[in-house]
């Protein structure tokens, strides 16, 4: 009775962990996970983001990257080793903090080998463990896992309550998705409770209607047929894109720069040239914006439905509003 107790305590802790995952590069996971996170934030959510990446991209898009935030990883390394709660960097933004990535965890692939050959695959639980003593500080957490290492992702699916897949229209992207689908069932059998929250076209055309409707299909056969897609896409904007790593900022914080920058005709004027802010930032941070909406709606949605099923078990918590 005591470790159904300690089971059920440990999914209510975990019920608002969202893990963004694609095994394939390149498709938004990253830009996905700081860009939602850093517009809860802005809209009063406690959000916390766990970088699983060795690159911590995460650091580029944050502008944290070798700041005495910036551990490279190993405080997430060593907790997983020791079996105790992560320690995040605190307020990376306002009510925004980071469980770094980074080289560090180079060395949590072959330490995940050895645990599997010893525990199977129950294994994968202990980023879970290590992160519920501190999930019910924040209203949603994000992972963002990397492209590269099936194992770190498979950590990510153990623990999250909700699966948030974004993938390009291409072979590549879809092909990433339907390897994630195909371990999306393994990892179900030591977390029952993972269910995907959806799926989300990235770096896409907005009038490719024809190519939507195509990756949307190949979604639905990944997924058996009822995958949950979201209607928001995220533009390609190559521009907006460079802006956001080399200053290290969100796309609704590119938003606001581009708006207070001087009319460019003025800039001519100047004897000084500093690059200028595409002003596609403000649809991009506007794809960010109803990619929220929907996320927060989605959470609800999913939540109200668990109430009604099973009312006598430990309930979600309910905070989860659109933000404005």
């Amino acid at each position: 009775m005591a470790e159904r107790s300690t089971d059920q305590e440990r999914d209510f802790a975990l019920a608002r962990v969202i893990a963004i995952v694609n095994d394939k590069g390149g498709v938004g996971k990253t830009s996905i996970a700081a860009n939602l996170g850093g517009q809860f934030a802005g809209a009063g959510y406690r959000c916390l983001l766990i970088d699983l990446n060795r690159q911590a991209n995460l650091a580029d898009d944050l502008g944290y990257r070798d700041s005495d935030a910036d551990d490279q990883g190993a405080g997430l390394l060593n907790s997983v080793l020791a079996g105790t709660p992560l320690v995040p960097a605190s307020d990376v933004r306002p009510k925004l903090d980071v469980v770094c990535g980074g080289a560090r965890l180079e060395d949590l692939t072959p330490i995940m080998v050895s645990r599997l050959q010893h525990r199977g695959r129950r294994a994968f639980r202990v980023l879970g463990d290590v992160l519920a003593p501190i999930a019910t500080d924040y209203e949603v957490v994000f992972i963002d896992c990397p492209p590269e290492s099936t194992i770190l992702s498979d950590l990510a699916l153990a623990a999250a309550r909700w699966v948030l897949m974004p993938t390009k229209s291409d072979v590549g992207g879809l092909v990433g998705m339907t390897l994630v689908a195909e371990r999306f069932a393994l990892a179900q059998e030591i977390n029952p409770r993972l269910g995907l929250l959806g799926v989300v076209l990235f770096g896409t055309g907005t009038r490719s209607r024809a190519v939507h409707a195509e990756a949307r299909a190949a979604i639905d056969r990944a997924f058996g047929g009822h995958s949950p897609r979201f209607e928001t896409t995220i533009r390609h904007a190559e521009r907006t894109a460079q802006d956001a790593r080399r200053l290290g900022k969100l796309a609704h914080e590119l938003e606001l720069e581009a708006a207070a920058q001087p009319a460019w005709w003025e800039t001519l004027r100047s004897d000084v040239r500093t690059p200028r802010v595409s002003a596609t930032a403000a649809s991009v941070a506007g794809d960010y914006r109803a990619l929220g909406v929907e996320v927060l709606t989605a959470l609800q949605a999913a939540e109200e439905a668990e109430r009604t099923d099973s009312p006598d078990d430990t309930a979600a918590p309910d905070s989860t509003a659109a933000p404005a």
